[in-house]
Protein backbone atom coordinates (compact mmCIF):
# COMPACT_ATOMS: atom_id res chain seq x y z
CA UNK A 1 0.00 0.00 0.00
CA UNK A 2 0.93 3.16 -0.94
CA UNK A 3 0.61 5.25 2.55
CA UNK A 4 2.36 7.39 4.27
CA UNK A 5 1.79 8.84 8.40
CA UNK A 6 3.40 11.82 9.62
CA UNK A 7 3.31 13.21 13.34
CA UNK A 8 4.94 16.12 13.15
CA UNK A 9 5.34 18.17 16.90
CA UNK A 10 6.88 21.57 17.77
CA UNK A 11 6.23 24.22 20.32
CA UNK A 12 3.82 26.26 18.00
CA UNK A 13 1.36 23.00 16.67
CA UNK A 14 0.96 19.50 17.06
CA UNK A 15 0.06 17.78 13.82
CA UNK A 16 -0.49 14.30 13.02
CA UNK A 17 -1.72 13.46 8.82
CA UNK A 18 -1.67 10.23 7.03
CA UNK A 19 -2.53 9.74 2.73
CA UNK A 20 -3.38 7.15 0.88
CA UNK A 21 -2.71 7.20 -2.86
CA UNK A 22 -4.28 4.74 -3.75
CA UNK A 23 -7.50 5.85 -1.82
CA UNK A 24 -11.21 7.11 -2.97
CA UNK A 25 -10.93 10.86 -1.36
CA UNK A 26 -12.01 10.53 1.80
CA UNK A 27 -10.84 12.76 4.32
CA UNK A 28 -10.68 14.49 7.68
CA UNK A 29 -9.81 17.35 8.49
CA UNK A 30 -9.31 19.74 11.22
CA UNK A 31 -6.56 22.69 11.20
CA UNK A 32 -8.55 24.91 13.09
CA UNK A 33 -8.68 27.51 9.82
CA UNK A 34 -12.56 26.60 7.90
CA UNK A 35 -11.46 27.88 5.00
CA UNK A 36 -8.13 26.14 4.83
CA UNK A 37 -10.00 22.39 5.87
CA UNK A 38 -12.16 23.41 2.78
CA UNK A 39 -9.22 23.11 0.07
CA UNK A 40 -7.65 20.14 1.55
CA UNK A 41 -11.10 18.19 1.03
CA UNK A 42 -10.79 19.80 -1.66
CA UNK A 43 -7.48 18.09 -2.52
CA UNK A 44 -8.36 14.74 -1.14
CA UNK A 45 -11.65 14.89 -3.15
CA UNK A 46 -10.48 15.68 -6.76
CA UNK A 47 -7.00 14.01 -5.90
CA UNK A 48 -8.85 10.73 -4.57
CA UNK A 49 -5.97 10.17 -2.25
CA UNK A 50 -7.01 9.81 0.90
CA UNK A 51 -6.32 12.44 4.03
CA UNK A 52 -6.33 12.28 7.28
CA UNK A 53 -5.02 15.60 8.81
CA UNK A 54 -5.63 16.79 12.54
CA UNK A 55 -3.85 20.03 13.42
CA UNK A 56 -3.44 21.76 17.04
CA UNK A 57 -2.01 24.67 16.40
CA UNK A 58 -0.98 28.13 18.22
CA UNK A 59 -3.59 30.44 16.43
CA UNK A 60 -3.76 32.47 19.30
CA UNK A 61 -1.17 33.92 17.82
CA UNK A 62 -1.96 33.56 14.04
CA UNK A 63 -2.14 31.45 11.27
CA UNK A 64 0.70 31.14 9.59
CA UNK A 65 2.32 28.36 11.74
CA UNK A 66 -0.53 26.06 11.50
CA UNK A 67 -0.91 26.86 7.73
CA UNK A 68 2.85 26.46 7.10
CA UNK A 69 3.58 23.31 9.60
CA UNK A 70 0.78 21.49 8.43
CA UNK A 71 1.33 21.81 4.20
CA UNK A 72 5.13 20.25 5.48
CA UNK A 73 3.65 17.44 7.45
CA UNK A 74 1.32 16.74 4.39
CA UNK A 75 4.14 16.82 1.61
CA UNK A 76 6.57 14.89 4.07
CA UNK A 77 3.33 12.07 4.00
CA UNK A 78 2.96 12.40 0.27
CA UNK A 79 6.80 12.07 -0.21
CA UNK A 80 6.70 8.91 2.22
CA UNK A 81 3.66 7.10 0.35
CA UNK A 82 5.40 7.79 -2.93
CA UNK A 83 8.90 6.20 -1.76
CA UNK A 84 11.01 5.37 -5.19
CA UNK A 85 8.78 6.88 -6.71
CA UNK A 86 8.47 3.67 -9.45
CA UNK A 87 6.04 3.48 -11.92
CA UNK A 88 4.68 6.29 -11.48
CA UNK A 89 2.83 8.78 -14.25
CA UNK A 90 5.07 11.49 -12.63
CA UNK A 91 3.73 14.59 -14.70
CA UNK A 92 0.43 16.17 -14.45
CA UNK A 93 -1.46 19.11 -15.78
CA UNK A 94 -4.82 20.41 -15.08
CA UNK A 95 -6.85 23.13 -15.94
CA UNK A 96 -9.32 24.07 -13.91
CA UNK A 97 -12.25 25.97 -14.56
CA UNK A 98 -14.70 27.60 -11.74
CA UNK A 99 -17.26 30.05 -13.22
CA UNK A 100 -15.66 33.17 -14.44
CA UNK A 101 -12.19 32.04 -13.78
CA UNK A 102 -9.68 29.30 -14.91
CA UNK A 103 -6.42 28.43 -13.41
CA UNK A 104 -3.56 26.09 -14.87
CA UNK A 105 -1.28 23.77 -12.53
CA UNK A 106 1.34 21.66 -13.73
CA UNK A 107 3.82 19.38 -11.88
CA UNK A 108 6.50 17.40 -11.92
CA UNK A 109 7.23 14.84 -9.07
CA UNK A 110 11.09 15.48 -9.44
CA UNK A 111 12.26 15.45 -5.88
CA UNK A 112 13.17 18.97 -6.48
CA UNK A 113 11.19 21.40 -5.02
CA UNK A 114 10.47 24.45 -6.92
CA UNK A 115 7.28 26.74 -6.72
CA UNK A 116 6.58 29.26 -9.71
CA UNK A 117 2.97 31.12 -8.23
CA UNK A 118 1.05 33.17 -11.30
CA UNK A 119 -2.30 33.93 -9.10
CA UNK A 120 -3.22 36.52 -6.70
CA UNK A 121 -6.24 37.90 -4.40
CA UNK A 122 -8.05 40.89 -3.94
CA UNK A 123 -9.07 40.58 -0.70
CA UNK A 124 -6.52 40.12 2.80
CA UNK A 125 -8.65 37.11 3.67
CA UNK A 126 -11.17 33.84 2.71
CA UNK A 127 -13.46 32.98 5.62
CA UNK A 128 -10.75 33.75 8.40
CA UNK A 129 -7.68 32.57 6.42
CA UNK A 130 -5.21 35.31 5.38
CA UNK A 131 -4.96 35.03 1.10
CA UNK A 132 -0.92 35.80 1.61
CA UNK A 133 -0.65 32.39 3.16
CA UNK A 134 -2.21 30.68 0.24
CA UNK A 135 1.11 30.83 -1.77
CA UNK A 136 3.00 29.62 1.13
CA UNK A 137 0.70 26.72 1.45
CA UNK A 138 1.64 25.45 -1.82
CA UNK A 139 5.36 26.34 -1.37
CA UNK A 140 5.41 24.29 1.61
CA UNK A 141 3.88 21.03 0.26
CA UNK A 142 6.18 21.27 -3.01
CA UNK A 143 9.06 21.95 -0.55
CA UNK A 144 8.49 18.47 1.53
CA UNK A 145 7.02 16.36 -1.29
CA UNK A 146 9.75 17.00 -3.99
CA UNK A 147 7.74 18.72 -6.75
CA UNK A 148 8.10 20.80 -8.96
CA UNK A 149 5.12 23.15 -8.86
CA UNK A 150 3.84 25.84 -10.95
CA UNK A 151 -0.21 27.31 -10.29
CA UNK A 152 -1.26 30.04 -12.10
CA UNK A 153 -4.20 32.20 -12.85
CA UNK A 154 -5.23 32.66 -15.94
CA UNK A 155 -7.98 34.89 -15.60
CA UNK A 156 -10.92 34.99 -12.63
CA UNK A 157 -11.98 37.64 -10.31
CA UNK A 158 -13.96 36.42 -7.40
CA UNK A 159 -11.24 35.22 -4.74
CA UNK A 160 -12.96 32.42 -3.78
CA UNK A 161 -13.33 30.55 -6.75
CA UNK A 162 -9.98 31.80 -7.67
CA UNK A 163 -8.34 29.88 -4.68
CA UNK A 164 -10.84 26.61 -4.95
CA UNK A 165 -10.10 26.43 -9.08
CA UNK A 166 -5.96 26.66 -7.77
CA UNK A 167 -6.24 23.77 -5.12
CA UNK A 168 -8.40 21.68 -7.28
CA UNK A 169 -6.25 22.16 -10.36
CA UNK A 170 -3.61 20.92 -7.97
CA UNK A 171 -5.35 17.70 -7.27
CA UNK A 172 -6.24 16.78 -10.64
CA UNK A 173 -2.90 17.33 -11.52
CA UNK A 174 -1.73 15.27 -8.66
CA UNK A 175 -4.34 12.32 -9.26
CA UNK A 176 -2.26 12.21 -12.88
CA UNK A 177 0.92 11.98 -11.61
CA UNK A 178 0.69 9.90 -8.64
CA UNK A 179 -1.02 7.14 -10.58
CA UNK A 180 0.97 3.86 -11.57
CA UNK A 181 1.28 3.64 -15.68
CA UNK A 182 1.30 0.18 -16.20
CA UNK A 183 3.57 0.00 -19.29
CA UNK A 184 5.93 1.77 -16.80
CA UNK A 185 5.81 -1.29 -14.61
CA UNK A 186 8.16 -0.76 -11.60
CA UNK A 187 10.76 1.56 -13.75
CA UNK A 188 12.14 4.96 -12.00
CA UNK A 189 10.38 7.37 -14.49
CA UNK A 190 14.13 9.15 -15.06
CA UNK A 191 16.68 8.20 -17.33
CA UNK A 192 18.65 9.09 -14.21
CA UNK A 193 17.63 5.78 -12.75
CA UNK A 194 15.95 7.75 -9.65
CA UNK A 195 14.14 10.61 -8.93
CA UNK A 196 15.56 14.05 -6.92
CA UNK A 197 19.25 15.51 -6.60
Amino acid sequence: MRTGTISRKTAETAIDVTVDLDGSGTYDIVTGIGFLDHMVEQFSRHSLIDVTLKVDGDLHIDQHHTTEDSALALGQALAQALGDKAGIGRYGTAYSPMDETLARVALDISGRPYLVWKAGFTQEKLGEWDTELIEHWFHSVAQTAGITLHCELIYGSNNHHICEALYKGFARAMRQAVERDPRKGSAIPSTKGQLGG
